[in-house]
This record gives structure tokens, C-alpha cells and sequence, in this order.
């Protein structure tokens, strides 16, 4: 009887060994998901400021051109 119980008392045991890893690792994922899509936010982001620099840099020169000196 004693057997019995230790056996199921391992039992429970596992399995929740087993769901914590499965929830660690599904965790895992989707905090390397968010990385990588906030990967891709900064990299949009400074195309978007590279260009508005530009664009300021072009009206700038612009402005420039028709100033007489």
C-alpha cells in the first residue's frame, strides 16, 4: 500500500515538472517572439528618422540656395 501511494504521489510529481517546463518554454517563446518583432520596430523606427533628416537636410539646402548672399 505504502508503494502505491509513493508511486502515485511520484506520479503527480512529474507531471507537474512536465507543465512547468511546457509553460517555461512556451514563456521562452514568446518573449523571443516580442525581441525579435521589437527588433524590427527599432529598425523601421531609424529608417523612418533617417529619412526625415534627409528630407530636413534637403529643405535646408533648398532654403540655402534661394538666400542671397
Amino acid at each position: 500500500m505504502k508503494q502505491l501511494i509513493a508511486i502515485i504521489v511520484l506520479s503527480l510529481l512529474a507531471g507537474c515538472g512536465v507543465e512547468t517546463a511546457s509553460t517555461a518554454a512556451t514563456a521562452a517563446a514568446v518573449k523571443k517572439q516580442e525581441i525579435e518583432q521589437g527588433k524590427k520596430t527599432m529598425e523601421q523606427m531609424q529608417q523612418d528618422i533617417g529619412k526625415a533628416a534627409q528630407q530636413a537636410q534637403q529643405r535646408t539646402d533648398k532654403a540655402d540656395e534661394g538666400v542671397k548672399y
